[in-house]
């Protein structure tokens, strides 16, 4: 198989990654003011994903070094001409970051309740416009000979882009609220799970009438098979938690994502970055990618390096795996 089309699925595994993994921190960023009734509930929310969150936004440095040394001119074309929504998506990370680290410096609820603020920004912001920038990649963009985008940030705002925010928005928080029922016990973990029960409702329905619209405008027979997995397992996903299995409502959530995820790389194949003005313009695979060499050294160094990072990240879990209580929260303010 030709090393291009290698690295087409290879950035698609590691953003579905990122989705999988810093969705539901995003997920669990949103759920403060749902679930956070008293600061010691909030600080359970925030210790849930405290030891693995930056780990995780790792993946999007990841991909996007990958993007830059497999399809530079998919690079350029992107970064570029979504630079104004991928400034936003930067700025709500560092102030979704920076809030992490100091809402403990001070006691004062004013305080905390700033940081609070902008951790849930910092989460809701990235979740809406990362699936707006895949969905308008999906459908493609107005681009000029040189493959340069001609459109302006409203342009990305259409109907079917914001459609893909909304499902990508929903899908992490019902997510990271089940992933919170996951980690946490007594009233906290009740009141998540039926909020995740809500939640997953509105969220199937965003999710099918999304789905359906891509399949419908271009959707391929990988597309459609991905599709069928991922509404299969966020139903499934759903129907566990109603039973309180979190474990297996978790796995099929992260399921859900990566094929969503796959499904849109798969209507996206052959093309990296469609011209909704001329196919002409289009940018694929093969005019978008590096020299063979370039990819030939990638691909050494990925099968060296991405077994190590996945054995780091699997350990990292398994060591934080235990449940967070109010009990040492508060053991651990005195």
């Amino acid at each position: 198989m030709d090393l291009s089309i290698v690295w087409f699925w290879v950035v698609a595994f590691l953003f579905v990654g990122y989705f999988v993994l810093d969705g539901f921190d995003f997920g669990v960023g949103m759920s403060l003011p749902f679930l956070g009734r008293d600061d010691t509930d909030r600080r359970v929310l925030i210790n849930t994903i405290g030891p693995v969150w930056d780990l995780n936004e790792t993946w999007v440095i990841v991909a996007g070094a990958s993007l830059f040394a497999a399809f530079p001119e998919w690079y350029a074309t992107l970064f570029s001409g979504f630079y104004l929504a991928l400034l936003l998506i930067l700025l709500a990370l560092i102030a979704r970051g920076v809030s992490f680290e100091y809402r403990h410096q001070r006691p004062e609820s004013r305080w905390k309740r700033w940081f609070d603020g902008m951790i849930v920004v910092g989460s809701a912001v990235p979740a809406l416009l990362w699936g707006v920038a895949f969905a308008n990649i999906v459908q493609g963009v107005p681009l000029d000979a040189d493959h340069n985008y001609t459109g302006t940030l409203f342009d990305l705002l259409n109907p079917y882009a914001l459609l893909g925010g909304l499902t990508t928005l929903l899908l992490f928080f019902t997510h990271g609220v089940v992933f919170v029922s996951l980690k946490t016990e007594g009233e906290i973990r009740e009141r998540a799970r039926r909020l995740a029960s809500r939640a997953g409702v509105v969220t199937i329905v965003v999710a099918a009438l999304f789905l359906l619209w891509t399949g419908l405008a271009f959707g391929t027979t990988w597309f459609w098979i991905l599709a069928g997995v991922a509404a299969v397992a966020l139903i499934g996903g759903w129907l566990a938690n109603l039973r309180g299995a979190e474990g297996v409502s978790f796995t099929l959530l992260a399921v859900t994502v990566a094929a969503a995820v796959f499904a849109l790389f798969a209507a996206l194949f052959p093309d990296v970055m469609p011209a909704s003005n001329d196919p002409a313009n289009s940018l694929t695979i093969e005019n978008a990618s590096s020299s063979e060499y370039t990819l030939t050294v990638m691909s050494w160094v990925a099968v060296v390096f991405l077994p190590l990072v996945l054995a780091y990240q699997a350990w990292t879990y398994w060591v934080f795996r235990k449940r967070v209580t109010r009990a040492s929260i508060e053991a651990a303010a005195h």
